[in-house]
């Protein structure tokens, strides 16, 4: 009886699962130690772009309002959603560029729902997405400094991927547990990057940041709304969880940004538009401090070389 009853439900999972696919065989992605980016006459900008699924499309609202004021990060750091965008961004997608690519992007061409195996999303389809568009460069390889936050699910470790495969280091930040399979790389596996560094303000500050701008995307637990269903206190503990950490890493940023993300779709594109003017609206809040902060540490780092080093003529100094 018992197995008659789920039969069609598992004929029915079956007949939705996504055909396999095949994909090219590209470096694995890695932690490589990077130097530090450094810029003696001018401050070195980091962009740290938080996780939030679907809300993501802020982040290209945020881009386009520093785009537009002539501010262009040295450094990206995306977690899950943050990392996507990032990866775009870090690979030379102008404001436009990444505008045109939120309007063409379908649902189904990043999800390949596989038959439950620790996961409903296998991922691949993501990863082929980006690797496609990014002509199969690996993250070395972009133009801006880039990381992807990822999580490792044995150990609970933070690790920023910095090297090779941009699609599989992205799919590796934003695979949700429970939602996305975790992703097996160099025999770790690892989930979203959301689990310990929800905003990467960290991160963008070790890799020579002085000015960090943080993009948090998260939102915030609702007091107001009655929690009557078990689903319901489950999103919002996790909800709660998230926002702690966020807060945690966005008091070491310099610049925070915090689009109004309370109305917005978390597993869907219904409102990316709308994601996207809620990102633009935030930017412009705080791009007269913005503009400001980056003259001043400019102007600081500008004097800072043109002082004689103690005992010096006070001419010209040596490279160092």
């Amino acid at each position: 009886m018992r197995l008659a009853v789920l039969a069609p439900l598992l004929l029915l999972l079956a007949a939705c699962a996504t055909p396999a696919l095949k994909y090219p065989v590209l470096e694995l992605p890695s932690a490589a130690p990077l130097p530090r980016v450094v810029a003696p006459d001018r401050a070195v900008i980091g962009l740290a772009l938080g996780g939030g699924a679907a809300r993501g499309f802020a982040h290209i609202g945020v881009i386009k309002v520093l785009e537009d004021n002539g501010i262009h990060p040295d450094i990206v750091v995306g977690t899950s959603a943050g990392s996507f965008v990032g990866a775009f961004y870090a690979a030379g997608y102008d404001s436009a560029q990444l505008l045109a690519l939120a309007d063409e992007m379908k649902e189904d061409q990043l999800r390949d729902i596989v038959w439950p195996d620790r996961g409903f999303v296998r991922g691949y389809r993501l990863q082929d997405f980006i690797n496609k568009r990014l002509h199969d460069r690996s993250i070395e390889e972009l133009p801006i400094r880039f990381g992807a936050v990822v999580t490792d699910l044995h150990s609970g470790a933070i690790t920023v991927l910095t090297r090779g495969n941009v699609g599989m280091a992205v799919r590796a930040s934003s695979a949700i547990p429970g939602i996305f399979e975790p992703v097996d790389i160099d025999g770790h596996e690892y989930v979203d990057g959301g689990l310990v560094s929800p905003v990467p303000v960290r991160s963008v500050r070790e890799m020579g940041a002085d000015v960090v701008i943080a993009v948090d995307i998260a939102k915030r637990p609702q007091d107001t709304k009655v929690i009557a269903t078990t689903t319901e206190v489950i999103v919002q503990a996790l909800g709660i969880m998230i926002n702690n950490l966020s807060n945690r890493e966005t008091r070491a940023a310099d610049i925070v940004v915090h689009p109004d993300t309370a109305g917005l779709a978390s597993v869907s594109f219904a409102t990316r538009k709308q994601a996207i003017a809620e990102g633009e609206a935030a930017a412009e809040a705080v791009i007269g401090r913005l503009k400001a902060l980056i003259a001043r540490v400019t102007a600081q780092k500008r004097s800072s070389e043109q002082q004689p080093e103690p005992g010096s003529s006070g001419g010209p100094s040596l490279p160092r």
